[in-house]
């Protein structure tokens, strides 16, 4: 009896193992939503801003590396902050390279979340959803089919939740190649607007207000962005239309 209860218990060790990645960052990502809301804020940018150009000045690298890895930390622990992030990135080293610090960044951090997500359970949701019927399936093997357009869409999409973009992927049993690529180019666009918004804000600073976030919804940014979108959504409308032809 013994014999037959130990590989049910390494099994079990196994698969908590596989988890725990994914369940250190969730649980992170749940302390952190009430306890660094109001240290990662605009506010704390402004108060502190004296403090953070004088350090940069003096120690451009070493400030580089410690903002990039605090960056990667709020991206892959989902805390909040990451809009002031990208706009300090825009503040301390300018729309570029500031624009180039902050995409990687996310970029990395979000594949960190790729990672743990895929490895605790992306393997399994996925063998499931390629071994059920119906629509499912169905969605699945659209998805498949089109892996370079969606992941573009979900990227350049504003309304699409950055957690849920880094998360759906690894459900989705995306490569990693394929999802690093898709997401450092992906939110290229978003990511450059709103490190030009933080490239401005001494001005903002100087004259008592806030930036305002909504930029990227100013028509002669958000139509360039729907047009990737377009672009992106092309391969897939051309499939479908070919499909239907058939």
């Amino acid at each position: 009896m013994t014999d037959m209860t130990q590989p049910d218990a390494g099994q079990q060790t196994s698969g908590l193992m596989r988890k725990l990645p994914l369940i250190v960052i969730l649980m992170v990502a749940a302390v952190g939503a009430f306890t660094l809301r109001d240290y990662l804020s605009f506010e704390t940018l402004r108060d502190n801003r004296e403090a953070l150009l004088a350090f940069r000045d003096a120690h451009y690298w070493p400030t580089v590396a410690v903002f990039m890895a605090g960056y990667v930390a709020i991206v892959a622990f989902s805390l909040p902050g990451a809009t002031v992030a990208t706009l300090t990135g825009g503040f301390l080293f300018a729309t570029f390279p500031g624009a180039l610090y902050n995409v990687t960044a996310a970029t990395i951090g979000a594949t960190l979340i790729f990672l743990a997500a895929r490895w605790g359970l992306g393997d399994r949701l996925g063998a499931r959803l390629e071994a059920s019927d119906g629509t499912v399936k169905r969605i699945k093997d659209g998805i498949d089919e089109n892996q370079w357009s969606m992941l573009f869409l979900i990227r350049l999409v504003p309304a699409v939740p950055f957690f849920v973009a880094n998360l759906l992927p690894a459900f989705l049993e995306v490569p990693l190649r394929r999802f690093v690529i898709s997401t450092f180019f992906g939110i290229i666009p978003g990511g450059v607007v709103y490190t030009s918004v933080g490239a401005g804000l001494g001005e903002v600073f100087e004259r008592g207000e806030s930036p305002d976030l909504g930029v990227i919804f100013e028509p002669h940014i958000l139509w360039p962005i729907l047009g990737l979108c377009a672009l992106a959504a092309l391969p897939v409308a051309i499939k479908a239309l070919r499909g239907k032809a058939l």
